[in-house]
């Protein structure tokens, strides 16, 4: 397959365009106009816009891309204009390279250049992946549900690979849970620790208990499910006032194998017999798609045959969109360029794996 030029002006197109989150800066209208000959379905709510795209070839299989075309904000210390693409040594240097309008431009030029295909194929786009996702996918899911127009298998687009491009595609994704731990002691003298409840001293014992603690094992698609302590204070910053009370935060990225439960019955067993209260707040919820597949399969032979590269299945990272496409019952799995810079200072990617990227979403439309 000869190198298109289309998806890499497509994806300066879409790079040129300042959309931080919420704002999608008139990009979903503008796929809407470059996918013409697709149904356009509309879900707008709380300054989210999310637009489905969606046409019907034959009867068969409904197949989607989902992703998102809102970015973060760039920063301080770019060394180029983060909304003006830069071209040098093959990288093309903008806010949103790897995450993730590399992925919107090369599955939509893909589907652009798809005049067969087994079914129906669709696109998913929002505007808030990046923020708080209330009036995001999740939403617009609700709507297909509504009008039964929910598709079996999708691909997210986000950036997923780590040192090769096609060397990883995520099957699926780690749960979130946030606590909030409020430790109460009894202020007093530093020089009379014997009249006072010292939280710090309570709690100093038992960090080893919490602090990177493994609440289960894993198992073959996930890692154990770590305790992250990301946040403890206590006092007022002198040295002759014991604390009255301390305030501790962590986070678990758990697996299938633990859930919020389990961690407050942890908690409850660690800091037995203290004074405590404990907020569990779970933001997601673990997710795997089954290895047989066969989304996985095609993608996965599909990464193979065009880069010779063999792909192992993660479920690393955080949370994404997937997290509310799963529960509906659709297989999806997130393929995209390698992630090494997401988020940060002078965000890039190179021209060949959004190029690679397109060329594996064509054979992959052509084989389903």
């Amino acid at each position: 397959m000869e190198p298109r030029l289309d998806v890499i002006d497509l994806f300066l197109k879409l790079l040129s365009t300042k959309s931080i989150t919420p704002d999608d800066g008139g990009l979903l209208d503008y796929i809407e106009n470059y996918l013409s000959d697709f149904e356009a379905i509309w879900v707008n709510k709380g300054g989210v816009k999310n637009l489905f795209l969606t046409k019907k070839f034959s009867e068969g299989q409904h197949f989607c891309f989902a992703g998102h075309v809102d970015v973060v904000p760039a920063g301080d210390g770019w060394d180029t204009n983060p909304f003006v693409p830069m071209i040098k040594d093959g990288y093309i240097y903008a806010r949103g390279t790897q995450d993730m309008k590399s992925g919107v431009a090369a599955f939509v030029q893909a589907c652009r250049d798809t005049k067969e295909f087994n079914g129906r194929l669709s696109i998913l786009l929002t505007s808030d992946e990046e923020g708080d996702g209330t009036y995001g996918t999740k939403i617009m899911l609700e709507h297909l549900k509504e009008i039964d127009l929910l598709p079996d298998y999708c691909v997210i687009a986000e950036p997923t690979c780590e040192e090769v491009f096609g060397d990883a595609i995520k099957i699926g994704r780690r749960g979130s849970i946030n606590g909030y731990l409020k430790l109460k002691g009894k202020q007093g003298h530093a020089a009379y620790p014997e009249k006072t409840i010292n939280p710090i001293h309570q709690i100093a014992p038992i960090l080893k208990d919490i602090a990177g603690y493994n609440l289960d094992n894993g198992d073959d698609d996930f890692a154990p499910s770590k305790l992250v302590i990301t946040d403890i204070r206590a006092g007022m910053e002198v040295t002759n006032v014991t604390p009255n009370e301390l305030k501790m935060m962590f986070n678990v990225r758990n697996s299938t194998k633990t859930t919020k439960d389990d961690v407050a019955n942890y908690i409850d067993k660690v800091f037995d017999g203290l004074d405590y209260d404990l907020k569990l707040e779970q933001g997601s919820y673990p997710f795997v798609t089954d290895h047989n597949s066969l989304i996985i399969n095609t993608l996965k032979d599909t990464i193979e045959d065009v880069t010779g590269v063999k792909t192992k299945l993660s479920t690393a990272g955080g949370t994404s969109d997937g997290r509310h496409i799963a529960p509906y019952g659709i297989d999806v799995v997130e393929f995209g360029v390698i992630n090494d810079r997401i988020h940060g200072i002078n965000e890039r990617t190179t021209i060949k794996e959004v190029d690679t990227l397109y060329k594996v979403f064509v054979k992959m439309l052509e084989r389903l």
